[in-house]
C-alpha cells in the first residue's frame, strides 16, 4: 500500500515538472480570430487571410522555431500567382514598372527549411507593394530579429501583414492597394517567460533603432481591428498582450538616443506608437507599459 501511494505521488511530482517546464500546446496558436469575412488559405509554412478589395493578405501567421532558422534551400525568386484564391490574386504585371518591391509577409529566410515552404513564400497572396528602402531595409531589419528571438526562445509565433485602409492608392490593372504602415506582432510561448511584442512601422525608409516601433499586441490590435493570438486562455492574453518589456527580448543594437533608462526610477521610454489626426506617428515619449502616451492613451 505505501509502495503503491509512494509510485502514485511520484507520479504526480514527474507531471508537475512536465507542466512547469511549459505551457500546454495550444493548435494553431499563432492564428487571430477568424470571421466570417475571412478568406483563409493555408500554405505549408504559413496561413494567410486574403483581401480581395486589396488584391493581399489581412495578415499571414506562422510558428517558427529555432531549427527552421537553419536554411537547407536556396531562395527560389519563383513569383507567382496564388491558385488557391478562386478570385485570382495579384501579379507579375501589377508590380512591373510600379516602382514598389513584392515585399514579402512571410520571408522567404523563413521559409528555407522546406523546398515547398519556399516556393510558397513567392506567391503573390503572400506579397505587399513596399517602397524599396522600406522592403530592403528596416523591414528587413526587422526579420532577420524575428529570426533572432526564434534561435533565442526555442519557438515563437509570428502575425503580419499590411494595415489597410480606404482610399489607398495602388498599381496595375488588380488595384494592389499600397499600404501606408505594415504591422508585426510576435508570441514567445516558451517558459520560463511567456510574453509579447508588436510593431507598427510606415512603408517608407528608416534608419531609427526597431526599439521606436515597439509596442504593445493590444496597441497593434487597436491600429488593426484584428484579436491576436486568439486562442490564448483570457488571463494569458491579458497579461501578455496589454504591455510590453523591452529588456525581455534579445536587440541586435539599442542606440541610447532612442531608447533610454530613466535614472531616477530605471522606468523604459519609448516614442508614443499613437497615429496624429494628420497620419503621423507622435513624437512624444513616453514610459506607459502600452506604449501609448497620456494624451492618445484614453482616445
Amino acid at each position: 500500500m505505501k509502495k503503491q501511494i509512494f509510485l502514485t505521488l511520484f507520479y504526480i511530482w514527474i507531471l508537475g515538472q512536465i507542466c512547469a517546464q511549459e505551457p500546454l500546446k495550444i493548435n494553431n496558436l499563432e492564428l487571430p480570430r477568424i470571421t466570417k469575412q475571412d478568406f483563409i488559405v493555408r500554405h505549408l509554412g504559413y496561413i494567410l487571410s486574403y483581401n480581395e478589395k486589396h488584391e493581399q493578405a489581412n495578415w499571414v501567421a506562422y510558428e517558427l522555431t529555432g531549427t527552421e532558422t537553419k536554411k537547407t534551400v536556396e531562395r527560389s525568386n519563383d513569383f507567382r500567382p496564388d491558385k488557391a484564391i478562386r478570385t485570382g490574386s495579384a501579379t507579375n504585371e501589377d508590380y512591373q514598372g510600379s516602382g514598389y518591391d513584392r515585399g514579402h509577409l512571410a520571408p522567404a529566410a523563413d521559409m528555407g527549411w522546406s523546398e515547398k515552404a519556399m516556393e510558397e513564400s513567392f506567391l503573390y497572396s503572400n506579397m505587399s507593394p513596399q517602397a524599396p528602402s522600406f522592403n530592403r531595409g528596416i523591414w528587413k531589419r526587422l526579420e532577420e530579429q524575428v529570426r533572432q528571438w526564434a534561435i533565442d526562445n526555442q519557438s515563437i509565433y509570428v502575425v503580419t501583414g499590411p494595415i489597410l485602409t480606404d482610399n489607398l492608392p495602388t498599381i496595375g490593372m488588380n488595384k494592389v492597394s499600397v499600404p501606408q504602415y505594415y504591422y508585426k506582432v510576435i508570441l514567445d510561448y516558451t517558459k520560463p517567460e511567456l510574453k509579447g511584442i508588436g510593431f507598427i512601422l510606415p512603408n517608407a525608409s528608416s534608419t531609427l533603432p526597431l526599439q521606436s516601433f515597439a509596442m504593445s499586441i493590444d496597441s497593434v490590435e487597436r491600429k488593426t481591428g484584428i484579436n491576436f493570438f486568439s486562442a490564448l486562455p483570457d488571463e494569458q492574453e491579458q497579461t501578455i498582450e496589454k504591455s510590453i518589456c523591452l529588456s525581455c527580448w534579445s536587440w541586435t543594437s539599442t542606440p541610447s538616443h532612442v531608447t533610454k533608462i530613466k535614472n531616477n526610477n530605471k522606468s523604459t521610454t519609448v516614442q508614443c506608437s499613437a497615429i496624429t489626426k494628420s497620419g503621423n506617428r507622435c513624437k512624444r515619449m513616453t514610459s506607459n507599459s502600452s506604449g501609448i502616451c497620456t494624451q492618445h492613451e484614453n482616445k
